[in-house]
């Protein structure tokens, strides 16, 4: 079914969130003491958005059920008749669960196991929540900073070796692998992170207080993290251990980064563009309150070890960039403009437009949306599309490739 339609979103209120990026991002009165974590735009089940077709609304999971053709032939070839992908914008205050993602065939045998078992699919205790893999590619909107996979074995034991209380991981370390070794880590007691850690917050917390510490400092994201989750020094997480392991990785505003199945990473701050397959496939690998699978988390991880490859942010130029990922199930275009600025597009597919800054119209044969900052539109397959600029800025579009 081709047309143009207006799209609003759902807000998730996760304690992690901030407070007033979205609300000034969307463009409404923000609640007090309220956190405003992500903004959804697409058809997973747990929180649809909304389309409006001839001023009437329903669930964008539901017009796709009725009107399948919207996907598009590619699509549905791939995928069936649901949308592959999810776009989301995120406003990460506080660090995120350090997790990771199976492959396609991890999580239908997961989801396949879990079922044979029995397993609720709302209870806490559970792992796969549906059979699909999760890979995903986020945009920087502001300087972001994450960590993502394993460093090199050179560079962790570098870091090791110039903080005296883990001198003794260099032991646990040599002549074996990085996934026996991090299954150790994962599976130490308070003892053990006691003697590793609490020395390093120690001896940091002063330069700490005082913002004397880098932020490529392994040493400041743990007092960081230990401060905005909450952790007690009596109460640590082997998650905290993963900062000296993983690479801690800081995007510039447009840049971007492809998390891959298996690859352990966790957000830590900042606000960010996140297209990714559409899913709820999270294995936890510490710095969460909620259930840590230890024997999946090791059946699952990719202990390679990555050398981050960051994606170039767009041109600042009126035109369409694509960034480039190896993904399958999405793609995310994006289209800066000033008020002459025309651009014709055919959607091969279901397309969703978001616009991050100025106004635009989307337009078609029959009909034309003006679309301010904060606001979105479903795009059907085999539709004639044409964005014109009204206010300088850009939007961008999730699409398959």
């Amino acid at each position: 079914m081709a047309g143009i339609y207006p799209l609003t979103g759902t807000l998730q209120n996760y304690a992690w969130g901030g407070e007033d990026y979205l609300p000034e991002l969307l463009r409404f009165a923000k609640q007090p003491h309220t956190h405003y974590a992500e903004w959804w735009l697409g058809a997973h089940v747990s929180s649809p958005s909304t389309i409006k077709i001839d001023g009437k609304s329903q669930s964008l999971m539901e017009f796709l059920m009725q009107n399948p053709t919207a996907l598009g032939a590619q699509s549905r070839a791939a995928f069936g008749d649901e949308l592959p992908y999810l776009l989301k914008i995120l406003d990460v205050k506080k660090p995120l669960s350090i997790q990771l993602h199976p492959t396609k065939r991890q999580a239908e045998s997961g989801f396949a196991a879990e079922n044979a078992k029995g397993v609720d699919l709302k209870d806490p205790k559970r792992t796969y929540k549906d059979n699909n893999h999760k890979p995903e590619m986020m945009i920087a909107l502001s300087d972001f900073w994450l960590l993502h996979g394993f460093k090199t074995k050179v560079k962790i034991i570098e870091t090791l070796k110039t903080r005296p209380s883990l001198t003794a991981l260099l032991s646990k370390l040599e002549g074996r692998n990085l996934h026996d070794f991090y299954a150790d880590i994962m599976q130490a007691g308070q003892a053990e992170l006691a003697d590793w850690l609490l020395p390093i917050i120690e001896a940091n917390r002063a330069a700490y207080a005082n913002g004397e510490l880098s932020l490529e400092n392994p040493d400041y994201w743990v007092l960081y993290t230990m401060e905005a989750m909450e952790i007690a020094p009596q109460k640590l997480d082997p998650g905290l251990v993963c900062f000296y392991l993983f690479n801690i990785v800081h995007i510039k505003p447009g840049e971007g980064i492809f998390q891959d199945a298996g690859i352990p990473h966790a957000y830590l701050r900042g606000q960010n563009i996140e297209l990714m397959a559409c899913s709820d496939n999270v294995i936890r690998g510490g710095l969460t309150p909620k259930h840590v699978d230890i024997p999946e988390l090791l059946k699952i991880v990719d202990c390679r070890e990555v050398e981050p490859k960051i994606i170039p942010a767009a041109p600042q130029n009126n035109g369409s960039f694509t960034y480039q990922t190896p993904a399958e199930d999405f793609a995310l275009e994006n289209v800066r403009f000033d008020a002459d600025f025309n651009l014709n597009g055919t959607a091969k597919n279901g397309m969703i437009l978001f616009v991050m800054e100025g106004a635009l119209q989307l337009s078609e044969k029959s009909a034309a949306l003006e679309l301010k900052q904060g606001e979105s539109a479903f795009i059907g397959a085999q539709t004639d599309y044409r964005i014109s600029g009204v206010e300088n800025g850009y939007c961008v579009l999730a699409k398959l490739p």
